[in-house]
């Protein structure tokens, strides 16, 4: 079966078909570091960790760049609290950002570019729009003419006629109200940072003097911020890429004009498939750090864990409205555990003696084979992860119905449902599926025997309420105890 993606630059689900058979040039347009990364920004993240493990799956040489933009206005905002500098509080966040990847169990981008280290790419693609006639030079501010390029607005599905400005324009340097910098005059002013400061920053002036600037052509400076996606883009990839991912909010401007800037400079189609992630939701409003309405990444992967918050993120297909509540991080992490249940249970009766050769349960090796052509569906429907895991899910139930009524064990058919499980739950779904840390889980084991030990001591001696708390505070650990007739079971 073909993949099929949406592609916001024609408004429809299309074939993909990439430049190159073998491999696909993948951009994300990625987090801007000034505020501690949240759920919004992990669910952009985790789909398009998804789609390249999938892209790679299915044989393509996958080339995955990402950017981090460490130059803005908004980082200049939060000198004072974080940093005693804008390139002080843009190392941190990096640093947070990069931390919060690896927590979450997301592959590695082939590279993370960062606006500071290409500004020389930069300059060199605004001077070529300049010698070209797609941009022009005012007072050491440069910018792109939007009546210069035909195109313009095709992304976005709008004329420029329909644009009323682009940025404010006190000076009165532009020639049309929807023109945009690509490279603007002088350092920061402290007027631009006043509606982001936090109360703790430093005074607006003095975080504005550490604010970065370079030399220019057009004199001292900073880049815009549309284009550094196309110089960063064009260096690590290609001036033409197949897909260009971001988040519905940067459909325009942002996106527009990386078109706009990119395929007046080169004559070439910038990105083929534009995919764009549906913005996290959260009591009716986006998810958004400048609303203050956000759960830090940092913060949820302590409380819930990074497969539950996989599992959360995934439950609906990228293009869909997805919402962070109680009720639907519940059901993550209700369908985590019946998932890794039906895992360890499928791992555990494999490796049982009541597991058989010749024993034959043709139900379940035909739900194995239906779960695997029901995951490989979805995700070949433009990336559709809630049913590829509704496929992970029916394995499950499948594995469990065997389990509970056979004594003897189908091994081929369970062995299946085992590779099944991480090929796709944890290969390309990244959930921990066998994960292979049999080193810490020995010794945590050892430690809960022993307070199980302890606990059973508590209740032969009558001190049932101590036992009781021995018990709630394993799970607080998130140890499950279970009392059976044949004594406590635990569940890490």
């Amino acid at each position: 079966m073909t993949l099929r993606v949406t592609n916001t630059l024609t408004g429809e689900k299309e074939p993909f078909e990439p430049r190159d058979p073998d491999s696909v040039l993948l951009y994300y347009c990625g987090l801007t570091t000034s505020d501690p990364p949240h759920l919004g920004h992990a669910r952009g993240w985790v789909h398009v960790d998804v789609m390249a493990r999938w892209l790679d799956y299915l044989g393509y040489d996958v080339h995955h760049v990402e950017n981090l933009t460490d130059v803005n206005e908004k980082i200049v905002a939060r000198v004072g609290e974080d940093g005693d500098s804008e390139s002080d509080v843009a190392r941190h966040y990096v640093q947070q950002a990069i931390d919060d990847m690896r927590s979450l169990n997301l592959g590695r981008a082939e590279v993370y570019p960062r606006v500071s280290e290409h500004v020389p790419e930069i300059i060199d693609l605004v001077k070529r729009l300049v010698e070209q006639g797609h941009a022009y030079e005012q007072n050491g501010s440069v910018y792109f003419d939007v009546t210069s390029f035909e195109d313009y607005g095709k992304l976005s599905n709008q004329s420029v006629d329909d644009i009323e400005s682009q940025g404010a324009d006190t000076e009165g340097e532009k020639r049309h109200p929807a023109d945009f910098a690509l490279w603007k005059a002088g350092g920061v002013d402290p007027a631009d940072i006043a509606e982001h400061q936090h109360p703790e920053a430093a005074p607006a002036e003095e975080a504005c003097q550490t604010a970065q600037t370079w030399d220019s052509p057009w004199g001292e400076g900073r880049p815009g911020w549309h284009i550094e996606c196309s110089a960063m883009s064009m260096t690590h990839l290609d001036e033409s890429i197949d897909i260009h991912v971001g988040g519905q909010d940067l459909v325009f401007p942002h996106h527009e004009n990386e078109v706009a800037q990119s395929e007046a400079a080169t004559g070439k189609q910038f990105a083929n498939y534009w995919l764009h992630v549906r913005l996290l939701e959260t009591e009716e409003e986006k998810m958004s750090s400048s609303l203050g309405n956000y759960f830090a990444v940092a913060d949820a992967v302590d409380e819930f864990g990074p497969d539950v918050l996989r599992t959360f993120l995934l439950s609906t297909a990228y293009t869909s409205r997805a919402t962070y509540s109680d009720e639907t991080i519940a059901e993550a992490e209700e369908r985590w555990d019946r998932l890794s249940r039906g895992y360890e249970r499928a791992v555990e009766a494999c490796d049982d003696v009541d597991a058989y050769a010749k024993v034959t349960d043709e139900a379940l090796r035909d739900a194995v084979e239906d779960a695997r052509s029901a995951f490989e569906a979805a995700m070949n429907d433009d990336f559709n992860t809630r049913e590829a895991m509704t496929a992970l899910l029916d394995l499950t139930a499948a594995v469990n119905s065997h389990l509970d009524a056979h004594e003897q064990r189908d091994y081929q058919g369970l062995h299946r449902a085992v590779e099944t499980f991480e090929e796709f739950g944890g290969g390309i779904l990244g959930l921990a599926f066998g994960d292979d840390d049999s080193g810490d889980v020995s010794l945590a084991g050892e430690v809960v025997d022993l307070v199980l030990d302890i606990r059973e001591q508590e209740r032969d001696a009558g001190n049932y309420e101590r036992a009781d708390e021995l018990r709630d505070e394993l799970e607080a650990l998130g140890v499950e105890v279970q009392d059976t007739d044949d004594g406590p079971t635990y569940r890490l």
